[in-house]
């Protein structure tokens, strides 16, 4: 089900962005801004990894130098059959962990030092595994066609307000001219609509990710114990770099308020996510 709804909120933002361009009064703005969106987020698409693992100064380790957090990663890799992915530790004392790069072949792994001190093996297994299904499931290749259909109707937002404030669009007497009631709807409206979308998407990619590191790890219960660990710890041990924009990343976000609504945030409750994982374990039983 939450493949499905992936690909049905992927649709419903193409459609937005398809119908905003269109209340623009034209195609040429809808092609300039999805353009422009597209190299953007293809830039970020292919150096992303490289930039986040530098923005909270992550190491690269060997075999030698981690050998059992190495092993770790082997062993979930070959369960979840992707080549063996660069293996990174975040000096960081919140434990968390996170997964990046384009496709599998270009995938890493990073942990704070803070999960692999205050968490199990078993524990650590799980929460790497779960990072193990983002890249199995592809979904930095996901978000950013998210991003970049969002990224699109963000500016086809300020290119019909900047229009509307300095009077430019097509003349009254042109019977394709832009829709002046549509466009005030489509400014206000569409970007809002296009991050709802990007969030539940999101949402959606950690219950499956979720479902991902029980099955590599084979012990729900043990992502359900780190996940709870995680969120308590996260709301006690800051994060010193990094900042809400990368939150989406982590498999508990670290930045995150208490007061955040449920709408806007980038991961689903943390309860739920429990509760569906200790249903997965009385299932296996």
């Amino acid at each position: 089900m939450n493949r499905v709804k992936t690909a049905m909120l992927l649709a419903t933002l193409t459609a937005l962005l398809v119908w905003f361009g269109q209340a623009l009064g034209g195609q040429n703005g809808l092609m300039m801004a999805l353009a422009f969106a597209v190299v953007m987020n293809f830039g970020s698409y292919w150096w992303s990894d490289k930039i986040v693992l530098r923005m909270y100064n992550a190491q690269e380790v060997s075999e030698a130098q981690a050998s059992e957090l190495y092993s770790i990663v082997r062993n979930l890799a070959q369960a979840a059959q992707i080549p063996m992915p660069k293996v990174y530790i975040i000096p960081e004392e919140a434990p968390n962990a996170f997964a990046t790069g384009r496709n599998p072949q270009h995938a890493a792994v990073a942990a704070t030092q803070g999960l692999l001190q205050m968490l199990s093996r078993e524990e650590i297994a799980a929460v790497l595994g779960h990072e193990l299904g983002h890249v199995k499931h592809r979904d930095t290749l996901i978000m950013v066609v998210a991003a970049t259909l969002a990224g699109a109707l963000s500016m086809l937002a300020n290119i019909a307000q900047w229009g509307m404030i300095f009077g430019g669009g097509r003349s009254s007497d042109d019977e394709r001219g832009a829709n002046p009631l549509a466009l005030i709807v489509g400014i206000i409206v569409a970007p809002l609509a296009a991050m709802l979308i990007q969030m539940t998407i999101s949402r959606s990619r950690e219950y499956l990710a979720d479902e991902a590191g029980a099955q590599f790890s084979g012990t729900p219960l043990a992502l359900a114990s780190a996940l709870r660990k995680i969120q308590g710890y996260s709301q006690q041990v800051p994060m010193h770099h990094g900042g809400p924009a990368t939150a989406h990343l982590f498999i508990i976000n670290p930045f995150s308020g208490a007061a955040m609504a449920k709408l806007f945030s980038t991961h689903p409750p943390t309860e739920e996510r429990i509760a569906r994982l200790e249903a997965m374990a009385r299932g296996a039983r």
